[in-house]
């Protein structure tokens, strides 16, 4: 599974709780466009209602060699491909306090192209400085055990 884009600032601003995997609605333009790494996850999110579940504000570039897109909208919002069971599952959860759905990943599995998403609770200010002080303490240990 060969991941197409990331969103790094996911694990470092929340908290993952649990993740989930939903196939995304694209146009063929779209697909070629990821596939050829012009897709950007970072800011965007998922937004769950009763009609269904939604990627917003993820940026696919237009596929240069399709040609012109005159009304093509790079930011659109993009459908996710769920089971209605699922969809409501996920709309339960949703409504916990502070409890958001954040992209994680794009990836291929076959000729299709997933998106691996989590729910996920925002951290703290504190919190994220203590991330730091322990990714730094391990790189520093690591960097000293190889001496």
């Amino acid at each position: 599974m060969p991941t197409l884009a990331t969103n790094k600032r996911a694990k470092f601003d929340y908290e993952l709780i649990e993740e989930f995997e939903a196939g995304l609605k694209l146009t063929g333009a779209e697909v070629k466009s990821i596939k050829g790494g012009h897709a950007q996850i970072e800011r965007a999110f998922v937004s769950i209602s009763a009609e269904g579940a939604w990627l917003k504000g993820a940026h696919v570039s237009t596929y240069k060699p399709a040609g012109p897109h005159l009304d093509y909208d790079a930011e659109r919002d993009r459908k996710l491909l769920l089971h209605k069971r699922e969809i409501n599952r996920l709309l339960g959860k949703s409504h916990e306090a502070g409890l958001t759905f954040v992209p994680i990943s794009l990836y291929t599995k076959g000729d299709l192209v997933k998106l691996s998403f989590a729910l996920a609770r925002g951290k703290r200010k504190f919190e994220k400085r203590e991330t730091i002080k322990t990714r730094e303490f391990k790189r520093e240990r690591d960097r000293l055990i190889k001496e």
